[in-house]
């Protein structure tokens, strides 16, 4: 680790499906210029109450260990709502009475739903926290009732770019088979359009929620239950096509797991999705609209130039905005600025700033 300050992420890594997980995953592959990463898993597999404890319990004592040995860290915990926001919540506010310096990073879909059930445990972590990070306009403004604008930041997710390979005739739905994700509405598209699209198929992968909600007869469709995500990055590096019609999102790693490996995106008008996917950068449709999304599949399938075109403007937005190398650094200052401490490249910027301002 050397002089650099450690960056510490309570939550849950490794090849698990989650967009949540999936952000640490990321942190923790990436090298950042000034901080170590490293990750305090705080949680087990829904369920699992013996292992969740256990860890749970291991998370306290780690940051115990982290200030009883005086270290240059910074402490940032992933929340959602519900059971995450007591569990990790209680982490963050554990840690800030210890004195270390913490920052929430919000994660999830109804974490509006949960403020408006919970002002007062919200604002409760929130306040003991540094530094929030959000995924979206409507997590911001309610954080900065909380806590005040300047301690907000609208941070999108990132991932690392795809690899670019030969693109085959798959749509792929990768996610939890709900009725929050749209199942219900994606089969009943695909039953309209499937029959005038032959040799395209449609793989459903994703542990399935809502069974009862599931056909898995439907032609040209493939249900592959739960898959790791290096599979379902896989899946997407030759899928011609990505959908995701949720009926509740923040912002779904899915979709940009998509941009980055040049896939046509079609998805709801939900949470953050707009921002990423509006103005021709993917495929928009109203929420629980099976008939817009069948048009929206017909227009995509149909075209293999207006495909492309869409799939190539998205994959140009994903480098932009939501790569890793453009995203990653201004997470890296945050960081550093919860532990009081100037990025190197912001000193520069001001060095230089203040040479150019002297005539030097």
């Amino acid at each position: 680790m050397g002089d650099r300050p450690t960056v510490y992420h309570v939550g849950r890594a490794g090849d698990i499906p989650g967009g949540m997980t999936q952000v640490v995953n990321a942190y923790l592959a990436w090298p950042f210029e000034q901080v170590a990463v490293e990750v305090i898993e705080s949680r087990g597999d829904p369920g699992d109450h013996v292992t969740a404890l256990r860890r749970f319990t291991r998370a306290l004592g780690r940051l115990r260990a982290i200030k009883r040995r005086g270290e240059r860290a910074v402490i940032v915990v992933h929340l959602s709502e519900r059971g995450s926001f007591v569990r990790e919540g209680s982490l963050a506010r554990y840690a800030a009475r210890l004195g270390l310096p913490v920052i929430a990073h919000l994660h999830g879909s109804e974490f509006a739903v949960h403020e408006r059930e919970h002002p007062k445990s919200v604002g409760a972590v929130l306040g003991a926290c540094a530094r929030v990070i959000t995924l979206s306009e409507e997590s911001s403004e309610i954080s900065a009732r909380h806590v005040g604008a300047d301690r907000v930041s609208l941070v999108p997710n990132a991932i690392p770019d795809g690899i670019g390979v030969q693109k085959e005739r798959t749509i792929v739905f990768g996610g939890v088979v709900s009725h929050r994700k749209g199942i219900d509405v994606l089969q009943d598209a695909w039953r309209e359009v499937g029959p005038e699209f032959p040799g395209w198929a449609l793989v459903i992968a994703g542990p399935l929620r809502d069974e009862h909600l599931v056909d898995k007869d439907i032609a040209g469709a493939r249900f592959l239950g739960s898959v790791g995500h290096k599979d379902l990055m896989e899946l997407l590096e030759h899928a011609s096509v990505a959908v995701l019609p949720s009926r509740d999102e923040a912002m779904p790693m899915f979709i940009l797991e998509a941009m980055a490996r040049r896939s046509c995106v079609i998805s709801t008008t939900v949470g953050g999705i707009p921002a990423v996917l509006g103005e021709g950068h993917g495929v928009l449709v109203a929420p629980g609209d099976a008939a817009a999304l069948a048009a929206a599949f017909r227009r995509v399938l149909g075209d293999a130039a207006e495909r492309a075109a869409i799939a190539a403007r998205g994959h140009d937005r994903f480098l932009l905005s939501y790569s890793a190398q453009a995203v990653f650094p201004r997470v890296e200052s945050i960081w550093l600025e919860a532990l009081g401490e100037i990025p190197e490249r912001e000193r520069v910027s001001a060095a230089s700033a203040a040479r150019a301002d002297a005539g030097v």
